[in-house]
């Protein structure tokens, strides 16, 4: 059992981490203090039962910076053997029982720990994010700030979950108490993206471990820096070993070996639609539940009401947020017939006016894509964009001012017809694609054509128009007179090939506990359905 005092009293299970977390805020301390500059980053092997441990079989990849193009550090290249190892750390977890056996209050303390450190550490962390996959530096520093702030918000729902503990349901019968108790499911594998390296990660690791679970937690390749600091700052934090492990490396080689794993009681999984397809096989195989939080092609509905100068800030920020490379983009645009000359010249001018370069200098608001193999695929779509005749209203380009790194300018075609590959598939970087219409009927039909359901909009004066369409578009999350908001107090996820399942709020917890019931005869009263045998 977990004792309630606080982490910082609490003796550090493993050395390493403790110089670790030093050097990690002291960095933050010189980097508060001067101008922004590229942090080295840490030389970290895999965490595996609460140590530092490198892959079986010595291999690395390179870390390399989407901005310059240069090699900034590396990260193992996990494979099934050290898969192996991790899971086994985190069944031995569960079985003792130093983390499932505890109070929701005991898992607070030190969730809330977990969440000091990353504050305390914030602006390195952000520097490292930045320069793994090439957001802006204000953007990776508000993404800190909320991965603090989503362990303190389910260290409150772990604390309000002993309170439930034992609920009662009234089943119509006073000869029987009925109640429920909410337990962890034992051992979680949590399969995360690049986009958003430690937000997502966290958005999982935080209610697995509110529930009390233990995580092997494996992060895009892509973008696995934070994720490794983490895992350190957690056991300085007071988390027992083996209740998080992580495990870096590529997809075939690590992502496929865990979530196919038959120790696993879940695998919980961020990602494109084709590898979800794969990783939710593999659970299902095992019969295991899986929850798939996948790609998107979300549609911005713009009536001729709105304000259009608003309107187009909100498509701004729908689209080119962290470079574009965001499964919720609203990256399709509906703006109404009468009102389509002026939006496309609004939309121009503020999209040709975005800063783009350095993204550690602060101020910028579109950085790198994060790899040469996504650079050049954006780049395809723009250019099967011109093949099938939309027109290019801005960018499609690098930058004058970028010569080097995975820069391109935020991209706006226009007169995209609802057959043209912009219009339906996923691109995944800062391209825009905006249609018209005529009737609120035909923009719900042209907005629900699509195999993907993760978000939509709407921006009109009309309320009631607003909640028409918010009630008519076919997918898990809908902004009204808004885009891109998210809040780990709310429902995240989609429909159709967007995924199942939710995460966040609530919802998020409920997905790593398993609900028992609990039913006792209470009457003194014989139940007496086989009659005693008769004597005759």
């Amino acid at each position: 059992m977990l004792p309630t005092t606080p982490a910082a009293a609490r003796v550090p299970c493993c050395p390493h981490q403790t110089a670790a977390a030093n050097s990690l805020s002291q960095q933050s301390r010189q980097q508060q203090a001067g101008a922004m500059a590229a942090l080295p980053i840490p030389a970290r092997e895999l965490f595996i039962n609460g140590r530092w441990v490198a892959p079986v079989r010595g291999k690395y990849l390179d870390v390399v910076c989407p901005a310059t193009e240069a090699v900034i550090g590396r990260i193992p290249a996990g494979t099934r053997e050290d898969v192996e190892a991790a899971v086994a750390a985190a069944v031995a977890a569960h079985k003792s029982g130093v983390w499932a056996k505890t109070t929701g209050a005991q898992r607070a303390v030190v969730l809330r720990a977990i969440a000091q450190k990353v504050r305390d550490n914030k602006t390195a962390l952000a520097n490292y994010e930045t320069q793994d996959m090439g957001k802006p530096i204000d953007e990776a520093e508000w993404d800190m700030d909320d991965v603090a702030g989503c362990l303190d918000y389910y260290a409150d729902l772990a604390e309000k979950l002993d309170a439930r503990q034992g609920s009662a349901i009234d089943v119509g019968m006073e000869e029987f108490s009925v109640t429920v108790r909410r337990e962890p499911l034992g051992v979680v594998g949590l399969i995360t993206p690049w986009n958003y390296p430690l937000l997502m990660a966290t958005w999982k690791v935080a209610p697995a471990l509110a529930a009390g679970n233990c995580c092997v937690l494996k992060p895009s390749e892509l973008a696995s820096v934070t994720c490794l600091e983490l895992a350190g700052l957690a056991g300085e934090a007071g988390l027992p070993a083996g209740v998080l492990n992580v495990v870096t490396g590529l997809g075939a080689d690590a992502g496929a070996p865990l979530s196919s794993h038959p120790a696993l009681a879940k695998v919980a999984f961020t990602g494109s639609t084709a590898t979800g397809q794969r990783v939710a096989q593999a659970a299902i195989a095992n019969l295991r539940p899986a929850t798939m939080e996948l790609g998107g092609k979300s549609c911005l509905v713009i009536f001729d009401d709105a304000d259009l100068d608003k309107a187009v800030e909100w498509v701004m920020f729908g689209a080119f947020w962290t470079n574009g490379q965001i499964c919720s983009s609203t990256s399709r645009i509906l703006i109404q017939e009468r009102v389509a000359d002026a939006f496309y010249a609004k939309l121009k001018q503020r999209a040709q006016s975005i800063n783009i370069g350095d993204p550690l200098q602060p101020g910028c608001r579109m950085g790198p894509i994060v790899s040469a193999a996504q650079y050049e695929r954006v780049r395809g779509y723009v250019q099967i964009g011109l093949d099938e005749g939309a027109t290019l209203l801005t960018g499609g380009r690098r930058p004058p001012s970028c010569p080097r790194g995975h820069f391109l300018e935020p991209t706006v075609f226009i007169n995209v017809a609802p057959h043209m590959r912009l219009w339906k598939e996923e691109i995944f970087g800062p391209v825009l694609s905006v249609s018209t219409f005529s009737s609120e009927q035909q923009a719900l039909q042209l907005a629900n054509d699509s195999e993907y359901g993760l978000g939509g909009a709407v921006i009109s004066a009309d309320e009631e128009r607003c909640r028409r369409v918010a009630e008519g578009l076919e997918c898990g999350i809908v902004w009204v007179n808004c885009s891109q908001p998210c809040f780990c107090q709310a429902p995240w996820g989609g429909v159709k090939s967007s995924g199942f399942g939710r995460e966040l709020g609530e919802w998020g917890l409920e997905n790593f506990l398993s609900v028992k019931q609990v039913t006792t005869y209470v009457s003194d009263k014989p139940w007496d359905w086989y009659s005693p045998q008769s004597k005759l």
